[in-house]
């Protein structure tokens, strides 16, 4: 695969998946228990786990071509997970001394995408049985 047209894959997905990711925030903005910003813990988790299930199907099976994975992977989970707003969300509540929130949140993320990840993982595996 030569050209432009991975980017064109990849940049679909991303454009996409940031929209999913704001369409995410704003659903969730006014459902928040505590002041966890829960659109993006749930996109950093969900976007895992579609990594994780991507990642799983990729390896293992003919079933996505690259082209796919390039746009489902890299382009929306990628687009749609955040890492810089994540890093902004905790660096406000410890600038505001939030530290519970503050740990709490990074705890959660970081523990629920590498979980999420490792679920996509097994539910790629249960598909391929």
């Amino acid at each position: 695969m030569n050209g432009i047209y991975p980017f064109i894959y990849v940049g679909l997905g991303s454009m996409l998946g940031g929209a999913s990711r704001y369409g995410m925030t704003l659903v969730t903005q006014n459902y928040a228990v505590f002041t966890i910003p829960f659109g993006t813990l749930i996109s950093n988790i969900a976007g895992s786990l579609i990594i994780g299930f991507v990642a799983g199907i990729g390896s293992k099976t003919e079933l996505l071509s690259t082209e796919m994975r390039l746009f489902l992977a890299t382009g929306f989970a990628g687009g749609f997970t955040t890492l810089s707003s994540f890093i902004y969300e905790v660096g406000q509540f410890v600038q505001e001394q939030e530290y519970f929130y503050a740990s709490t949140y990074f705890t959660a993320t970081l523990v629920g995408a590498g979980f999420a990840f490792l679920l996509g993982l097994m539910l790629s595996d249960l598909i391929l049985r």
